[in-house]
């Protein structure tokens, strides 16, 4: 029969796992990653309940090591783009993007419209990539526009094509919580949209968009969600189910070189 630790014991194998320093660089990371606007020195301390004393020099240290930022119209501080930056300096991210932006710009060219492929990061979808049309008219995100994944069409294709464990730990990141029966229609959409691979819906963002986006598939899982923000124009154009067979075309072919690709790493 197993005996149980004492008290002390395991309060002493706990701490091991501790860093206090460390632990207080990434709350005022969290904490700003968390906020859209930026953050005084005050602001921040108040809301991490920590002492002036404990944080002035850890916000001097991120700031002097490029993680954050401040804002010179108020002296707050804000993320910088670190952080993405170093995510995107991944092989596998690398090689993802490496791979998509050709295909991109076939169907950028193929269906009259911009596109952007995205992944996902604590419960919200982050654009990693994007190509955008010569032409004048059209519409396009920006790297490192980020949304919750309820919220986009991106997101639902992320979260539908993932396995149910994944799909748990998504839904306790997301900000703020979902109510029971948010979550559960959530969930049946986002089945409805693994069974026809293809999202198609209005955007909840932009009047005028449809956004189109499917899975862009490596080890069973959606490692990207590729994804059409389709603008109506009266000149003669693809329709936006037409458009859907061709971003999933793309996705897919992205998702066999994609194959190809880590078998070679």
């Amino acid at each position: 029969m197993a005996t149980r630790k004492p008290a002390n014991e395991i309060e002493e194998v706990d701490s091991r796992y501790r860093a206090p320093a460390l632990e207080k660089g990434l709350d005022i990371l969290e904490l700003l990653a968390s906020q859209s606007g930026a953050m005084t020195l005050t602001a921040i301390v108040n809301s991490l309940g920590r002492s002036h004393g404990e944080l002035f020099r850890m916000v001097q240290v991120l700031e002097f090591r490029g993680y954050i930022e401040q804002d010179s119209a108020n002296d707050g501080y804000r993320l910088s783009d670190r952080l993405f930056s170093l995510g995107m300096q991944q092989p596998r991210t690398r090689n993802l993007i490496e791979i998509a932006l050709p295909v991109m710009r076939q169907l950028a060219l193929a269906v009259g419209q911009s596109c952007h492929l995205a992944l996902h990061t604590l419960g919200e979808m982050v654009v990693v990539a994007r190509m955008e049309l010569s032409e004048q008219l059209g519409f396009s995100v920006r790297v490192g526009y980020r949304r919750p994944l309820h919220l986009v069409a991106s997101g639902a294709v992320l979260y539908a094509f993932q396995p149910e464990d994944v799909q748990r730990r998504w839904e306790a990141m997301l900000d703020p919580p979902l109510s029971p029966s948010e979550l559960d229609e959530f969930r049946a959409h986002a089945e409805a949209v693994r069974e026809r691979h293809v999202e198609l819906t209005p955007s909840k963002f932009v009047a005028g968009v449809t956004d189109i986006s499917a899975p862009v598939m490596r080890g069973g899982a959606a490692a990207a969600a590729l994804t059409v923000p389709y603008l109506k124009k009266l000149q003669p154009s693809l329709s936006p189910k037409e458009a859907a067979v061709l971003v999933r075309q793309a996705a897919e072919r992205i998702s066999d070189q994609l194959v190809e690709g880590d078998s070679r790493i």
